[in-house]
């Protein structure tokens, strides 16, 4: 046999949480909804933000140093490429027939 459900509260606490359901749907119809930002303590919020500022820092230096070591690898191949005698030959723009008499 199933077990009875037992009633909750009386009709005063019925009729309270009823009227307060209303009260709270005025409270947040004229607040703004709360946000995290508002949950949180002001402490752990600045650690936070410090912690975003140290991260974007840190991508900002990681992207630096790709970008210069790319640098340096169109420089290394650019020197290789002028020491190649074909390379420069196949890439003269110089007209040789002007030079034949």
């Amino acid at each position: 046999m199933a077990k009875k459900k037992r009633p909750t509260g009386g009709q005063f606490q019925q009729g309270a949480a009823s009227g307060n359901k209303s009260y709270s749907a005025e409270v947040q119809a004229k607040e703004k909804p709360a946000t995290l930002k508002d949950l949180l303590n002001p402490d752990v919020l600045a650690k936070l933000k410090t912690r975003q500022a140290e991260m974007e820092a840190e991508e900002a230096r990681k992207r630096e140093e790709k970008r210069r070591q790319e640098e340096e690898a169109r420089k290394a191949e650019q020197k290789r490429l002028e020491n190649d005698f074909e390379y420069l030959l196949n890439n003269s723009k110089q007209d040789w027939r002007k030079f034949k008499e």
